[in-house]
């Protein structure tokens, strides 16, 4: 969760006035790197809500997330690499202090050194018939296993990576000849006209074939790690220090910052499409509805970027080569400035297309509803909720979460909901502001949520409100992908008894509130050094209990997919701990018969097969979740794939589940969808994947209970 953050202007003129001017502007990288290093231990010693002593103790924590980072499958680095580094071990604390980049240097150093030698037996094992009978296994889990003691050792360890990629490959070819096996025989068993194309390979033949895949893979994978650039590693290594501190607490270079931006507010400045790579060729995905590259009518999905102008007094730029994010980073640009595209169509004629950039917004980030009507004829609201967005830069343009479920309430008012879901299921949170004010959609005037700094100073948000929009019956959906805001608003609901919460047992358990500190407020230079994402605040409901490790527990709670899964906060090293402090005062409402209706659900999920038989298979995937090895004999892992066939068809009838609610659009949405062929089949998408919800269904019942 996140606080649009103005600093108290004495605790920043007192211990930080003196941070202000240490640093001229850098004249290179390197300098670079270690004037960064140094204001973000400063910024975390004097900031952060619970600053931890740089000693020894946080040095080794250090030195395991940088690893863990780095080579978390332990594929790269030898033994010898490890003792060497392990010499640093007890230093990396020093290091901080005064920025010095010595043990980034000789890691970094060495990796470039591995990434190279790896590259080239890669190339070797694949430039040679691959025996895949041999009686040979890859160890999955990290934890159980060592760095490879020497270079033969890494190559074998290679060998088995490759190896599995194949027989991933060869799978792959498997299924999908046997999905169209199948499609063909249902065509002919009801004499539909037959149009689907299959082709039989040999076993050796997919082989071929997928190393041949994996061949392009193995070579898109190695360009990628050795263009990636040297700030673009000191970005992680600088995040192994701020992780040492909370799990929350990160720096963001200026590329990283951008795309949070971008992330979190649903807006970017471009031409509007989406940048597809396919086998190191760059073509135009989707189209988004009304930005440049749809209006100029000159662009279409499947064009292939040759080159690219960002702007007119600028070269144009051969795409080849190029990672994706530089492409896209090359059309994007400032508002109202040109690029200039090089295309070819699919005709092979090629073409020069001059755009104007744009805001586009990304609509999978926004709130959005539905009408949902139950068999019995009862009109049930339904709103998706992704994430407490928010335009922080006071943008007449940008939209907040709070102001789009307050439109979707009104528009399902209007046409005449009787009950309402909200649903923040994997809503991973976002502006504290935002979660305060949705409240006062569904409540007058009190208490939301209560903060505590570093001080120990608590303060009470309350929601000023006093004409909420929706005073009828509400259900939350949460599960354990709901965190932060998310959870903020659920302890509320729970806490004031507005509504009931079905879902996961309980949510994430991110009881911490994080802020955004530019770093360049403490040095003296125009240029961009990132920002440092840091904890400053933990969060308590209004019964002063934090949901901090623990999560927001489900009135309902019924286990999903995640339920076995090690996801949420209480899995995380560094996490703050869980602590209480006094309630503040407030009125409950009560929903009178909440006992009933908790009983109601139990026995209806008791004896429900579906739902019992999901419970099956989450438990039969937490199995799967545990097996720390896989044979690459050909024949042992088909036989393995086989095996597990067999065991899917048992839960075959909850692909084809529907929950038998009827789902209505909006009439504004409705007349888009006739307009915007993109817009009607995510619209269509979004309504299958609703109708195949087992958690929605009873959310229905839950909700039509509540008087």
């Amino acid at each position: 969760m996140f606080k649009k953050f103005r600093l108290n202007k004495l605790l920043l003129f007192i211990p930080l006035t003196s941070m202000m001017f240490c640093f001229n502007s850098p004249k290179n990288d390197d300098e670079k790197m270690m004037t960064i290093m140094v204001a973000i231990k400063n910024t975390l010693s004097y900031l952060h809500y619970n600053p931890r002593p740089i000693n020894d103790a946080y040095s080794r924590d250090v030195y395991k997330k940088y690893f863990d980072k780095i080579d978390p499958m332990k594929q790269y680095f030898l033994k010898s690499d490890m003792d060497k580094f392990s010499l640093f071990k007890d230093k990396l604390d020093n290091y901080f202090e005064i920025g010095d980049l010595t043990f980034f240097k000789v890691t970094t150093d060495t990796l470039a050194k591995r990434v190279e030698y790896i590259k080239s037996i890669s190339k070797e094992i694949l430039s040679k018939p691959i025996d895949l009978h041999e009686n040979d296994s890859l160890i999955l889990d990290p934890k159980i296993k060592d760095y490879p003691a020497d270079k033969k050792e890494l190559y074998n360890e290679w060998k088995r990576f490759i190896k599995y990629n194949i027989l991933q490959e060869v799978e792959t070819m498997n299924s999908r000849e046997e999905a169209k096996q199948k499609l063909k025989d249902s065509l002919n068993k009801n004499h539909l006209k037959d149009t689907i194309t299959l082709k039989h390979y040999t076993q050796e033949q997919k082989i071929q074939k997928a190393t041949e895949e994996i061949k392009n893979l193995m070579n898109n994978m190695f360009k990628r790690i050795q263009k990636r650039k040297e700030m673009d590693v000191f970005s992680m290594y600088m995040n192994a220090y701020t992780e040492a501190f909370d799990p929350h607490s990160n720096y963001y270079s200026p590329k990283d910052k951008e795309d949070f931006d971008v992330q979190f507010s649903g807006v970017f400045v471009g031409i509007g499409a989406v940048i597809q790579e396919k086998k190191g060729s760059f073509y135009f995905g989707p189209l988004t509805v009304g930005a440049p590259a749809w209006k100029s009518k000159e662009l279409s999905e499947g064009d292939k970027i040759l080159k690219v102008k960002p702007l007119p007094n600028e070269p144009a730029i051969n795409v080849s080569g190029m990672l994706i994010e530089e492409v896209v980073k090359n059309i994007r640009g400032k508002k109202g400035t040109k690029v200039t595209l090089t295309i070819m169509k699919k005709d092979g004629t090629i073409k020069e297309i001059t755009l104007v950039r744009d805001k586009v917004k990304i609509e999978d980030t926004f709130a959005k509803s539905i009408m949902i009507e139950t068999p019995d004829k009862k009109k049930i609201g339904y709103i998706y909720l992704p994430g407490f967005y928010a335009d922080f830069k006071d943008d007449k343009e940008g939209r907040n979460a709070s102001d789009d479920v307050k439109t979707e309430l009104e528009k399902l008012k209007k046409e005449g909901a009787q009950y309402m879901i909200l649903d923040i299921r994997s809503n991973g949170g976002g502006s504290l502001s935002e979660v305060v004010d949705m409240m006062g959609l569904f409540t007058k005037q009190g208490p939301v949520v209560q903060v505590k700094d570093n001080n120990g100073n608590t303060q009470a948000h309350r929601n000023k409100s006093n004409n909420p929009i929706w005073t009828g019956p509400l259900l939350l959906l949460q599960n354990e992908l709901s965190a932060s805001a998310s959870e903020i608003l659920a302890q509320a609901m729970r806490d004031y008894q507005r509504a009931i919460i079905l879902g996961s047992p309980t949510s994430f358990g991110k009881g911490t509130v994080q802020t955004f500190i530019g770093l360049n407020r403490f040095l003296n230079t125009n240029e961009d050094f990132g920002d440092l994402k840091m904890t400053i605040q933990k969060f308590y409901g209004i019964n002063g209990e934090s949901n901090q490790l623990k999560g927001v527990p489900s009135d309902i709670p019924l286990k999903d997919g995640f339920s076995y899964s090690e996801i949420g906060e209480k899995y995380a090293d560094n996490a703050l701990p869980w602590d209480k402090i006094q309630p503040t005062e407030y009125t409950k409402l009560y929903i009178p018969n909440i006992e009933n209706i908790i009983k109601n659900s139990e026995a209806r999920m008791a004896t429900s097969k579906d739902y019992q038989l999901l419970l099956e298979s989450i438990k039969w995937k937490e199995k799967l979740d545990k097996v720390k090895k896989l044979p690459l004999n050909i024949n042992q892992f088909e036989a393995l794939m086989i095996k597990r066939k067999k065991e899917l068809e048992r839960f075959k009838s909850l692909g084809k589940y529907n929950n038998g609610l009827k789902f209505t659009m909006n009439s504004d949405e409705q007349m888009r969808a006739k307009k915007d062929t993109v817009f009607a089949k995510k619209e269509k998408s979004w309504i299958k994947n609703l109708s195949r919800d087992l958690f929605l269904k009873e959310g229905t019942k839950v909700v039509t209970e509540i008087k």
